[in-house]
């Protein structure tokens, strides 16, 4: 099936005769053309991984890591930019094309919606209620939820805690 491979052993130092390189030739081109079970081009490692470790995470391409909070307070930075820029583009054109609109005027006319938004939103963000918290135990179990009031004063840190 496949061209005699065997090694020149006779003259191991001697350059290689046109019949043994067309053999080389003819052998490296079946190789390369080798069904995949017989050479296999990839190895999937499906052992687990840990759960934990000694590597420091990566920050990934896009936005850089941070909290919830911060996550959505950037969000809503950006909203609100992109929002003033969109109403800022349009009182000027407005200004522009109409020769004699008053200033003040559309300040009013395009400043009152996102005052308005911007009033809702915090009310919206006050009316939230309460997560709810399920807590399933076995056994006997003790819970005590004292909430604990601590001040830290004066330059040598004195500690005043208070239930």
């Amino acid at each position: 099936m496949y061209p005699d491979t065997t090694p020149n052993t006779a003259r191991p130092n001697a350059p290689m005769t046109d019949d043994e390189a067309a053999a080389e030739a003819a052998r490296i081109i079946a190789d390369a053309y080798r069904p995949a079970p017989q050479t296999p081009t990839a190895h999937r490692d499906d052992t687990p991984v840990p759960a934990y470790g000694s590597a420091p995470p990566v920050a990934q391409p896009g936005r850089p890591p941070m909290s919830q909070g911060a996550t959505d307070a950037s969000v809503l930075m950006l909203a609100g930019g992109a929002s003033t820029a969109m109403i800022g583009g349009t009182a000027s054109v407005l200004m522009y094309v109409s020769q004699f609109a008053d200033p003040i005027v559309c300040a009013i006319v395009f400043g009152a919606p996102t005052a308005l938004v911007l009033a809702l939103a915090r009310l919206a963000k006050k009316a939230k209620p309460a997560p709810e918290i399920h807590h399933h135990y076995e056994g006997p179990v003790h819970q005590d939820q004292r909430t604990v009031h601590s001040r830290t004063t004066g330059v040598w840190a004195k500690t005043v805690n208070q239930q």
